[in-house]
């Protein structure tokens, strides 16, 4: 045995615990690239196009392909590989370990942006004990693993969960790991994913949460009345806030504030069965746009504000091999003839080659408080249409955007044209402290707002 051998077998305990790993920035706008599908493109041609046409600096691969993996040499796209569930059992092994690395890892870590391992999917929801109980130390040998091949200073280890592996979403602020869960295994997951700097991961879908077209606009970010969370007073104004503010409660009682949060999966489905709430590909192409859009803001959620949060979008093509419901197969930004499902604005400018992000983000909308009293609404709406270069034209009976015909509606709409014919400051927003500004575009169907 060398001395090398020696010290690094002493040393790595140690690293485990203190590496605070710094890897690809762990923000940007992300995309799951899933290859279940019959026609879908050329791995080479995706990642060409990802990279050249898209503001896209991230994606996911599903599994260790070589191909895909080879695919993205020389792109500069962070990628995250995923750990299949199969295979973790089998990382309780160190040799085991250390030979997957070998394998699948290091090979290609030279020309491709690995940025992380991602082992196993929503494990922490299976009702596998075997796994559950595998994996941390699958996590744990992979680190290790990585420091030994000395690529843990670029690639992170961490994992995936559904909303599932907690109580309740609905009141964020009492959101808590399941029963069972929360002390064997997400406690020493956290611990891991501090010690190691990686983000906690959740795969968040608003439309699995709709229960009827009522929520829609909760859901898609429109103007709706919001929902307060009685432990905190916070008034939510999208599903998607309240599902993080839930997981950031979870983890915050267990002791672990401190760990990032990132979203590895978001989406919609464009096509759906007749009995599915919300299906379409207009509704699709709103809370893709919406969600880039509020994530990347800044604004941050109630519980965590003034920050943006790195969202991976679900997914990249329709793949018609999937099981389950027709939704299921019809996630996909675009189709396998790589033509767009919709327009979600990830195309980089044809002329300047500037990330259409950079002009995305910048788009500000004024809106009422969700909580806002109409009577005050109805003054803001009496007052911004009196004004000279407002025409409420719309909100009025036959207009495009009469309906709904809500005074929440329509004072979003006349409170909007104020603000955008004034210079977008945030006065003009204020409205008695019942206007706020943000980055989520409300329009809907007909109606676009300025």
């Amino acid at each position: 045995m060398t001395l090398c051998t020696v010290l690094l077998q002493i040393l790595l305990p140690t690293l485990l615990l203190v590496s605070a790993i710094t890897g690809a920035d762990a923000s940007g706008i992300g995309v799951n690239y899933g290859t279940r599908g019959t026609t879908l493109p050329a791995p080479a041609d995706v990642a060409r196009f990802l990279a050249r046409d898209t503001i896209f600096d991230r994606v996911r691969l599903l599994d260790a392909d070589p191909v895909l993996l080879r695919a993205f040499a020389g792109t500069g796209l962070a990628v995250d590989v995923t750990v299949p569930n199969g295979v973790v059992p089998h990382l309780l092994n160190l040799t085991f370990a250390r030979r997957w690395v070998r394998d699948n890892v290091t090979p290609y870590a030279g020309a491709t942006n690995i940025s992380r391992l991602l082992v196993g999917d929503e494990v922490t929801t299976e009702a596998n004990r075997t796994l559950l109980l595998a994996l941390v130390p699958a996590m744990q040998n992979l680190h290790t693993a990585l420091v030994a091949a000395s690529l843990h200073g670029r690639v992170k280890v961490s994992t995936t969960h559904s909303l599932g592996v907690l109580t309740t979403t609905e009141q964020p602020s009492a959101a808590r790991f399941r029963d069972g869960y929360d002390a064997a295994i997400v406690r020493p997951l956290l611990r891991f994913l501090r010690a190691t700097g990686a983000p906690f991961m959740v795969n968040a879908y608003p439309f699995y949460a709709l229960a009827n077209d009522s929520s829609l606009d909760f859901a898609l970010f429109r103007v709706n009345d919001g929902v307060m969370d009685q432990g905190t007073g916070l008034v939510y104004g999208n599903m998607l806030d309240a599902q993080l503010d839930a997981v950031h409660s979870a983890v915050r009682r267990m002791g672990f504030g401190d760990v990032d949060i990132a979203v590895s999966e978001t989406g919609w489905p464009s096509a759906g069965e007749d009995w599915e709430v919300g299906v379409g590909a207009d509704l699709a192409r709103d809370y893709n746009s919406n969600a880039i859009r509020h994530l990347g803001s800044g604004v941050g959620t109630p519980l965590m504000p003034n920050r943006t949060f790195e969202v991976s979008i679900f997914s990249l093509f329709d793949e018609n091999l999937k099981p389950g419901p027709v939704s299921e197969r019809n996630f996909g930004l675009f189709r396998g003839d790589m033509t767009p499902v919709y327009d979600v604005g990830i195309f980089t400018d044809p002329e300047t080659l500037e990330p259409v992000r950079a002009k995305v983000t910048s788009r500000k909308w004024c809106v009422p408080e969700p909580a806002a009293d109409e009577m005050v609404l109805q003054e803001n709406i009496d007052f911004a249409c009196g004004q000279k270069g407002v025409d409420c034209t719309a909100i009025r009976p036959g207009g495009v955007c009469y309906e709904p015909d809500t005074v929440q509606a329509h004072a979003a709409y006349a409170m909007n044209l104020y603000f955008q014919a004034n210079g977008q400051h945030a006065f003009d927003c204020d409205f008695g402290q019942t206007g706020i500004v943000t980055t989520a575009d409300p329009s809907y169907g007909g109606c676009k707002f300025m």
